[in-house]
């Protein structure tokens, strides 16, 4: 009887015989199969898929055995469970996860076999918790160090960003996990970024702003795209029929393209301008529900609507369902996805190997580090001892465990005396007696500075209101150095700061958001574990004034109403044009104080040998100093033609070598790196193209040129 039970229910689900879906059968194509769930599909069942039905999932098609997605934030962990409706946490014992290195950090890394490390982890995670969608990377450029979201992109520079973030999404991927990409695009500021309208050349879109998301969709065939807030061309970017067809039509996107939570606006653009799912419509938190919201969303019961009355059409609607089908037969309904796994060594490891290799040395006089001989260290302030997984906006996660900087160096020292002393507070307090106390006591001092992840410093939502430090951090390292001149500056933070204090101190380390293994992972390049290999992936600038936004025109924008209100829109010139970051320090002639691709070693390192040979460029690298370590080659180009950067960045190694070892790299110089957009697109000028290969973009080895 259970057995005639069961062959009953396989038939009800599969159909009878000569009707089975094709859609559940994995054999099949994945077209075939999207073809034939959707002709099962009624007119309702269709929108239903199109939005969402609750806080992070859409629905599925009980009746046709098609399951709902899932989806999470975000691209340094996987988020808590929150609850259906709301962004309260639900209270699960089991959803703590591991903290990543944020995104800045992984970028400083230099190392694409790491991005892919990096995303193979997170995927595997994610699929534990079973979530089909993770919403990350983000790939932004960051055009101004207030940003205060910058900490979840990967730098200034387009390759570099389009280098690191193709393998972290084939690493989620290769677990059956989507990757969103985010957020498409000029996405660059936090301030009024719901009501801001970029205005920018194709020049600068086509040649800064978007070759990270072109490489997310062409070389890592990422299956997923979220939306920007800001408007672009007067239509927001979640909706937007430019940035659409370039997605769509140019780039050829076969995926999804997701609003971000509470970025859709308009019904008829968000049907016409390619929008396939929309998420968080007046239930982001932000404004007033009902109880019945998500029937609301633009994209359902008005969608419906529109159908029924023969408004729009179901062609339209029927592309936005495929891809939704095809994201679900790559994920939630695909046979080759595994169990994946969740807070396990293996994971750990990866965090501090990717924390450890992100950490950019930039000064170390007197070679103080590594800390191998240390006796009485003192350690002052809050961000040695603070938690930075837990804040920040959508990225913040519960993480499982989280080392903190102090606790980093008592454990790789065991033998030191460490003393710590607190300081400045983020509540206010700025207490500089103890500390200047037990600074005479100290052989060194270790001052974790930075910023902190709240409001106004880096954090979604919110830019910086200032370049400097907060909690007066500056003037405290001053009056530390003046007690003790064996001062080690660490500076956590995802942004550029000013460090006027840079001569006053020994030895200054760009530390960043590093997760659940910070602690150790700082350590282990302080001790010397670890020799520091990271190199800046953006320009630190000596004040912000030397940087190219120099207006309001620029940077928040312009307001078009007068009074301002909640809705104004702010339009905002990118006159700055191409001259992102380093671009522009060159254009005027401006020193930096650290300048991008920048880095130091505990080891020494020497090119040589460099040849260019038709457009085949080979040099060797040589470890001249006592130490393993690893050096990263940059390869830059000036290109010919009017208003054109001194040099720009087209390729990088990564390379590791004993004492005394060296290799031979060889750089191939393609068509693609002579491309320049202009009136008539992409083009390849005739005349002449340098070549420069050094290990900043301020110290360059060599440089050849040859015609084209």
């Amino acid at each position: 009887m259970k057995r005639i039970i069961l062959l009953f229910a396989v038939a009800v689900l599969y159909g009878c015989a000569g009707n089975t879906p094709v859609y559940l059968d994995t054999r099949k194509p994945v077209e075939r199969r999207v073809e034939d769930a959707l002709s099962r599909m009624t007119l309702e069942e269709k929108v239903a898929v199109l939005h969402a039905q609750s806080r992070f999932s859409s629905a599925g098609v009980p009746r046709l055995g098609i399951p709902e997605l899932w989806f999470t934030d975000g691209p340094h962990g996987v988020r808590a469970e929150v609850l259906w409706d709301s962004w309260k946490r639900a209270g699960w014992t089991n959803d703590s996860c591991t903290a990543y290195p944020a995104l800045s950090a992984l970028a400083a890394t230099w190392n694409p076999d790491l991005a892919l490390l990096y995303g193979e982890c997170l995927g595997e995670e994610a699929r534990y918790r079973n979530k089909h969608v993770l919403l990350g990377p983000g790939c932004n450029i960051c055009r101004t160090p207030l940003c205060g979201r910058n900490f979840e992109y990967m730098g200034e520079d387009p390759v570099l960003s389009s280098s690191m973030v193709v393998p972290y999404i084939k690493g989620v991927q290769s677990k059956g996990v989507a990757a969103c990409v985010k957020h498409f695009a000029l996405n660059n500021q936090e301030t009024n970024r719901h009501t801001t309208n970029v205005i920018v050349s194709d020049r600068a879109l086509n040649e800064i702003y978007l070759p990270a998301f072109k490489a997310a969709v062409q070389d890592a065939g990422v299956w997923a795209v979220m939306g920007s807030y800001n408007l672009y061309l007067n239509q927001h970017c979640c909706h937007n029929s430019r940035m659409t067809e370039i997605l769509k039509d140019e780039w050829g996107f076969d995926g999804v393209l997701v609003s971000d939570w509470g970025g859709t606006h308009n019904t008829l653009q968000a049907i016409e301008n390619g929008l396939d799912m929309e998420f968080g419509t007046k239930t982001d938190g932000l404004a007033s529900q009902t109880d019945n919201e998500y029937q609301n969303y633009h994209l359902a019961a008005p969608y419906l609507d529109m159908l029924r009355q023969g408004k729009t059409s179901e062609l339209i609607l029927n592309e936005k369902v495929r891809r939704i089908l095809r994201l679900n037969m790559r994920t939630a309904m695909s046979h080759q996805k595994s169990f994946g796994k969740f807070v396990c060594p293996e994971h750990s490891e990866a965090a501090r190997r990717i924390g450890a290799e992100s950490i950019v040395l930039l000064k170390n006089e007197d070679g103080i580090l590594p800390l191998e001989n240390a006796g009485h260290i003192l350690v002052v302030g809050e961000n040695a001892v603070r938690s930075m997984t837990d804040n920040g906006g959508s990225s913040a996660l519960k993480a499982k465990y989280e080392i903190s900087p102090l606790d980093g160096l008592k454990s790789a020292l065991p033998g030191a005396e460490i003393e710590y002393v607190q300081a400045w507070s983020s509540k206010g307090e700025l207490d500089l007696a103890p500390a200047l106390e037990a600074a005479k006591r100290a052989d060194i001092v270790v001052f974790v500075a930075g910023l902190n992840k709240e409001k106004y410093q880096d954090a979604e939502s919110y830019d910086r209101k200032s370049f400097d430090l907060p909690y007066s951090q500056n003037s405290l390292i001053s009056s530390l150095a003046k007690i003790n001149s064996k001062i080690i500056v660490v500076n956590i933070s995802g942004n550029p700061v000013a460090m006027p204090w840079e001569n006053e101190v020994k030895a200054i380390v760009q530390s960043w958001y590093l997760g659940s293994e910070a602690g150790n992972s700082l350590a282990d390049v302080l001790t010397g574990k670890v020799n520091p290999s990271g190199k800046l992936p953006f320009t630190i600038p000596v004040c912000l004034e030397d940087g190219p936004l120099s207006s309001a025109e620029q940077y928040p924008g312009i307001p078009r109403e007068n009074p301002v209100g909640p809705d104004t829109i702010w339009d905002e010139y990118y006159k700055e044009d191409i001259y992102v970051g380093y671009r522009w320090y060159e254009k005027t002639g401006t020193k930096p104080r650290f300048a991008f691709g920048y880095g130091l070693s505990y080891t020494d390192f020497n090119i040589s040998d460099a040849r260019l040979k038709g457009r085949t460029l080979t040099c060797r690298l040589t470890n001249t100093g006592d130490r393993e370590g690893s050096e990263v080659i940059q390869l830059y180009m000036t290109l010919p033609g009017n208003d054109r950067p001194l040099k720009e960045l087209k390729d990088f190694r990564k390379v590791t070598l004993a004492p005394g070892d060296s290799a031979l790299l060889n750089f191939e110089i393609p068509d693609e790196y002579l491309m320049q957009y202009g009136e008539t697109g992409w083009t390849i000028l005739q005349g002449d193209y340098f070549v420069h290969i050094g290990n900043s973009s301020d110290n360059i080895s060599y440089s050849f040129t040859f015609k084209n």
